[in-house]
């Protein structure tokens, strides 16, 4: 019996305007992926790949067709329960980071716990025991500025995983970093992917894409290539990752929540 899709777009267009025209990036997408997969999205700068990401992230909705997650229609969610589902199930990684420079690793981790109203003792317990676990024990006071790239990219990883992070979605991960701290990179989100997650990569660089057991290319709006990898690049030996996750509710989260949107808007 064939495993059911985690995800599933069928029939998808996306079209903006430009102008008096409209613009269509992607073009009749049907695409599956199943849960505990690792994928890569490929194709150049304008193939609609990032479209295609910010649509299975939630991010975006499309112009017309239909996106399921675990069975459920997102056309019929309304803004709050499309954010909850970003919360609670999605995880992403940026190339830029996009850390507050204002707090350190343990605050730009515990970010998403905030939004989802988690006990304050919890979560930085938590934070703290992913850094750690990211190799980053002795760094969870550092800011952004005090860490180097592959550094804050693993402190946006320990984000990703926070609260929980079944689905991984990676855009260029490595494109900010040196190739050994790509590398890196690669092996833990392949090691994330051993542990269970499904993780879906946003690349244009095929050896990048080479990690994946799944490469899926895009080129002007349509998926023209989607194979599977027999022999994924090998990873490298690194920590283990805890993604064991809590769920607590505090009041104080509408102070801290308050905060970090404050910090977030002068960031």
């Amino acid at each position: 019996m064939n495993e059911p899709s985690l995800l599933n777009i069928s029939g998808v267009y996306r079209s903006f305007s430009a102008g008096e025209q409209q613009l269509t990036v992607l073009k009749d997408i049907n695409l599956n992926i199943k849960r505990g997969e690792m994928v890569a999205i490929v194709g150049a700068s304008g193939s609609g790949k990032s479209t295609l990401m910010n649509i299975l992230g939630c991010l975006d909705k499309p112009t017309t067709g239909q996106y399921f997650i675990n069975g459920q229609d997102t056309s019929t969610m309304d803004a709050d329960q499309l954010a909850q589902l970003r919360r609670e199930h999605f995880g992403f990684i940026f190339q830029r980071y996009h850390l507050l420079g204002d707090l350190d690793a343990v605050g730009n981790v515990e970010m998403p716990a905030i939004y989802a109203g988690k006990d304050k003792k919890q979560r930085t317990e938590r934070a703290q025991r992913l850094l750690s676990r990211l190799g980053l024990a002795d760094r969870l006071d550092h800011k952004p500025s005090q860490l180097s790239g592959g550094q804050q990219q693993r402190v946006s990883v320990a984000r990703a995983l926070m609260n929980g992070g079944d689905v991984i979605l990676a855009d260029e991960p490595t494109g900010a970093l040196d190739s050994h701290s790509g590398k890196e990179m690669m092996s833990l989100l392949q090691e994330l992917h051993q542990d269970g997650h499904t993780i879906i990569l946003v690349t244009h660089d095929m050896d990048v894409a080479h990690f994946a057991d799944r490469i899926i290319e895009l080129k002007d709006g349509v998926i023209i290539r989607d194979v599977i990898n027999a022999q994924p690049t090998a990873q490298q030996t690194l920590p283990q990752v805890n993604t064991a996750t809590t769920s607590w509710l505090n009041w104080d989260r509408y102070i801290e929540a308050f905060k970090m949107a404050l910090l977030a808007m002068l960031s």
